[in-house]
């Protein structure tokens, strides 16, 4: 049974660490490893609603934006199906190998690692909107490749895709927010893939019936810690990319890499 403090601890981070720079799957298995949280068997339910929670956030700050993407001619939403597709390969693909492989210590130290060359990289060549064409297939196309390489904990989603969009030439105010609706459907279809497989092995259900009125309890408080903190964190990852500058995020990184790696030659991760 999780004590209801992990469940706002847990919240709390799922929802900062999924729009900063900094990578949430891997802030959550050093999390639940460090603070030994118990789930009885109900870590895949659990996970879900942290999610919904980060979902909730991004569609309440991008409403506006969301609502647009529906009014012709339709080009922003076509550059984020194309976008979309490389990281929706790769779930499906390559989701239970990075489960089984790339969850240990030492693979955070180095997808912690990675993230902190990235934003490095992003802060040298970060340019405004001056003088740059606006966002084109090229552009959400790196940024899709990206996000699919976000899948190994450690490396951060948002990180990733705003370091290849402005690689490949866009500036970062729109990158900014490109990548912020990109998380849309990866975090949606994500939740649903989940969900499903979920229920078809009898995997959620019986962690209803172990976990009893506690994981209830437990998810909506998640929820709710997620999405408020996600909410926080969208503004401070918007206004650290609009000044294209993301050194306390590289340094923070860089200390964790090192962290983990004493952790890990420990034995304790």
């Amino acid at each position: 049974m999780m004590p209801i403090f992990q469940a706002l601890i847990l919240g709390v981070l799922q929802g900062l660490t999924e729009f900063l720079p900094i990578s949430s799957s891997g802030h959550l298995v050093l999390a639940q490893r460090l603070m030994n949280v118990e789930l009885g068997g109900a870590d895949l339910l659990f996970d879900l609603t942290l999610h919904i929670g980060s979902l909730f956030a991004v569609l309440a700050a991008f409403r506006k934006q969301i609502f647009a993407l529906f009014k012709r001619p339709f080009k922003t939403l076509a550059l984020l199906a194309v976008a979309t597709i490389p990281a929706a390969a790769a779930g499906l693909l390559l989701g239970d190998i990075v489960d089984e492989v790339f969850f240990g210590g030492a693979y955070l130290v180095f997808g912690f690692g990675i993230s902190a060359v990235l934003l490095t990289v992003a802060q040298m060549r970060s340019k405004r909107g001056d003088g740059l064409p606006p966002l084109k297939f090229r552009h959400a196309a790196a940024m899709g490749v990206a996000q699919a390489v976000a899948v190994i904990p450690g490396i951060s989603r948002s990180g990733a895709t705003v370091t290849a969009g402005i690689i490949a030439g866009g500036n970062r105010d729109e990158v900014a927010n490109f990548s912020f609706l990109l998380s849309i459907p990866v975090i949606l279809g994500g939740f649903v893939v989940t969900l499903a497989k979920g229920l078809y092995s009898g995997e959620i259900s019986s962690a209803i019936v172990i976990a009893g009125g506690n994981i209830g309890i437990c998810a909506a408080v998640g929820v709710a810690a997620s999405a408020v903190a996600g909410l926080f964190a969208i503004k401070v990852m918007l206004k650290s990319i609009s000044s294209g500058k993301y050194t306390p995020f590289i340094i923070y990184l860089c200390a964790l890499a090192i962290a983990c790696a004493a952790l890990s030659f420990c034995g304790v991760i």
